[in-house]
């Protein structure tokens, strides 16, 4: 199903399915499903179950959609929408409560957005970024500066020794794991946090290996 049609449609609890845009008596703007203006269109939705079910759904397509290219990150918003849901399938938070939860995660996800601009940094820069600042130790030793440099020549270095099948042969993974370890030694980075920076560099890489290796 597209976003658009995911977007155009809820399920209630008891598994009806309706046009929640249509019943809002709102039009179905093609617009993203992080702006202000749809935001506010969903807060003001009658059917408050109907937008917290709605809001979940698509905050949950947009994370998985992440998932493909920024491990840190989606992890970090699977984590944080996780935690809210339980809550309010537990009767911890109520609707209300749980909508503005979910509004609040849905601009994160923008910031996160913004933040690569901020920082000067493409999508897979700012993933690999990520995966050096998981550790706020290595983030506040190094600073911002440092990191970025890192993570670009991560990204030049490890892409140009991707190949189509490293990610099945065992010899090609250690070439690349030996070849984040030296990147990271040149840089200064941490010596008791470089085991599991390469790690997640590595597993970052997995995300991304079929388009680089294209």
């Amino acid at each position: 199903m597209s976003r658009q049609a995911i977007i155009a449609k809820a399920i209630l609890p008891e598994g009806e399915i309706i046009d929640v845009f249509q019943a809002a008596g709102l039009q179905q703007p093609d617009i993203s499903i992080l702006s202000d203006q749809f935001l506010a269109e969903v807060r003001g939705l009658k059917y408050k179950n109907v937008a917290a079910e709605l809001l979940a759904k698509l905050l949950g397509d947009e994370i998985k959609v992440r998932s493909k290219r920024n491990l840190v990150q989606s992890r970090e918003f699977s984590e944080m929408l996780k935690k809210t849901l339980n809550a309010y399938h537990n009767r911890g938070i109520a609707t209300q409560e749980v909508i503005e939860e979910l509004i609040k995660l849905a601009k994160q996800l923008k910031d996160a957005d913004q933040r690569g601009v901020d920082l000067g940094l493409n999508d897979d820069e700012v993933a690999f970024y990520d995966a050096l600042a998981q550790n706020n130790s290595a983030l506040e030793v190094m600073g911002k500066d440092n990191l970025k440099v890192i993570a670009t020549e991560l990204v030049t270095r490890v892409r140009k020794s991707v190949t189509i099948d490293w990610t099945l042969r065992e010899s090609a993974r250690a070439k690349i794991k030996v070849l984040v370890k030296r990147i990271l030694r040149k840089h200064g980075y941490p010596p008791d946090l470089q085991d599991e920076a390469t790690k997640l560099v590595l597993q970052q890489a997995e995300l991304l290996c079929a388009e680089w290796a294209a």
